[in-house]
């Protein structure tokens, strides 16, 4: 007897302890959960799930007629397409936020808004290629291919409505500067043309006049004293023969 109660009482403690520590557990995990359902989401209202969702379930009556399968399938393309730019965000955003929780510069709560929407993408994926193959057989595996160039399209066109944009303003931009360019050039050269007509006048040389006497004439025109001398000489050389 004594000693079936000396191994009862480390079973009872152990039967404590586990029942301690499943409390603290599940206490813990409620906790996680309710601390989790309480954050933001990482995302937006889904729009475009929420108008599907709508249409598909509007009860046709005699005031309201059946939606059509076309305008449907529209609104499901289109909800496919808003998936398709929530997994590009996400994929751009994963390593960088991973990168950032190593380092501590963000705290457990982004990481948990992060995974849940993850999981959220993840849900509504498979919710998608349902809705789709219930319309028509194996369009689950064609429609985020037709999405993803809807997708691609609207990017595109926001890039140019962004360039678009930014060349008017730009465009205004160098308007106003060759504006003022011309200006400030405008102005230089009257402030030249007013310089140059207060100047004064540049004083003249005053003109030299030479006379020429008769006897240079002369001179010059039989060839001067060195003329004289040549011919003298040749008269003494005719002499001399």
């Amino acid at each position: 007897m004594v000693h079936w109660l000396a191994l009862a009482l480390p079973f009872a403690y152990l039967g404590v302890l586990v029942g301690i520590m499943a409390s603290f557990s599940r206490l813990y995990r409620q906790n996680k959960a309710r601390k989790a359902a309480s954050l933001a989401p990482w995302f937006g209202p889904h729009l475009q799930r929420d108008l599907y969702l709508s249409l598909l379930h509007i009860e046709p009556d005699e005031k309201t007629p059946r939606v059509p399968e076309s305008i449907l399938k529209a609104a499901l393309l289109r909800r496919a397409t808003e998936d398709i730019h929530r997994i590009i965000s996400i994929r751009n955003t994963k390593s960088a936020l991973a990168a950032l929780l190593q380092r501590g510069s963000v705290g457990d709560d982004l990481w948990q808004r992060f995974q849940r929407a993850e999981k959220e993408i993840e849900e509504e994926l498979r919710d998608v290629v349902n809705e789709a193959n219930a319309f028509s057989p194996n369009w689950g595996a064609t429609i985020f291919q037709s999405a993803n160039e809807m997708a691609s399209n609207q990017m595109i066109r926001k890039r140019m409505d962004e360039l678009q944009a930014q060349k008017d303003s730009e465009r205004q931009w160098w308007d106003h500067r060759k504006a003022s360019i011309e200006s400030d050039f405008m102005n230089e050269l009257d402030r030249d043309a007013a310089t140059a007509n207060s100047a004064p006048p540049a004083k003249t040389a005053p003109a030299t006049s030479t006379r020429v006497s008769d006897d240079d004439t002369v001179l010059v025109e039989a060839g001067g004293p060195a003329d004289k001398g040549q011919s003298g000489k040749n008269k003494k050389k005719k002499g001399k023969n």
